[in-house]
Parts: C-alpha cells; sequence; structure tokens
C-alpha cells in the first residue's frame, strides 16, 4: 500500500506567522505593506510557500549587508 503525501500549495497568514515566530498583527502588516507577497482568494489571503522563503531570504541579506559594512 502506497501513502500519498499531499503538499501545501499556500499558506494562510495565521500559518505564516506561526512559521515566521510572528504574531499575526505584524503577519498582516508585512502582507499590507507588501513585504510578503499575498493573493486573494475570497474574503481570505494566502501565501505561497516560496514567497515566504523569498522574504527570509531578503532579510538574511540586508542583515549580510549590515554586518559588511
Amino acid at each position: 500500500m502506497t501513502t500519498t503525501v499531499i503538499e501545501r500549495k499556500w499558506h494562510t497568514t495565521a500559518e505564516v506567522a506561526q512559521m515566521l515566530g510572528y504574531g499575526l498583527s505584524k503577519t498582516k502588516m508585512l502582507v499590507l505593506t507588501g513585504e510578503i507577497r499575498s493573493i486573494k482568494d475570497g474574503r481570505n489571503r494566502r501565501i505561497l510557500p516560496r514567497w515566504v522563503d523569498e522574504y527570509i531570504e531578503r532579510l538574511a541579506c540586508e542583515a549580510e549587508l549590515e554586518w559588511s559594512a
């Protein structure tokens, strides 16, 4: 018997907040300001996993620039 694992295609704002260790209000603000990309799905916002990765990578690059200056 084969087990099929279904990977999530997108996350809710609350899920992203939990992943990043942020509060929900901070995560919503990051979405509203465009720092974390999202799409509107009905009344909800959805965030692709790669967009979370892009946000983290951008923060890491900014931190590296600060340390090298």
